[in-house]
């Protein structure tokens, strides 16, 4: 019997939105997969992107970098926002202040919900 993957990626674009959604670790290991994916994310050049982290178990500082990374690849015209309520994906991100430039939210839903209201 062979060990889990550590990382699992989706993406889903809905209505100009990408959500992708990570579970496992993110570390050393894990970032080419998860630079890979977000990368994936951003191909179509959607307006958002939605990193959802409630099924991530580890966000190493390498993880936080490269969501800052996304950021940056949106550049002034594209939103970032990440769904993180557990202490393991938040807790790395206040430290790092990535919380400073980028929303964060509890849920998905309340992610789409806020994401709604501030476009139209």
């Amino acid at each position: 019997m062979s060990a889990p993957d550590p990382i699992s990626t989706s993406v889903e674009h809905l209505d100009g939105v990408a959500v992708l959604t990570v579970g496992g670790e993110i570390d050393l290991s894990t970032a080419p997969a998860f630079e890979a994916a977000i990368d994936e994310a951003l191909a179509g050049e959607p307006a958002v992107l939605v990193v959802e982290l409630s099924a991530t178990e580890f966000l190493a500082s390498a993880g936080v970098r490269i969501l800052a990374a996304a950021r940056e690849k949106l550049g002034d015209a594209g939103q970032l926002a990440i769904v993180a309520d557990s202490p393991v994906t938040r807790r790395p991100i206040d430290l790092l202040g990535l919380d400073k430039t980028v929303s964060l939210y509890p849920t998905l839903e309340d992610a789409l919900r806020a994401l709604r209201t501030s476009t139209e």
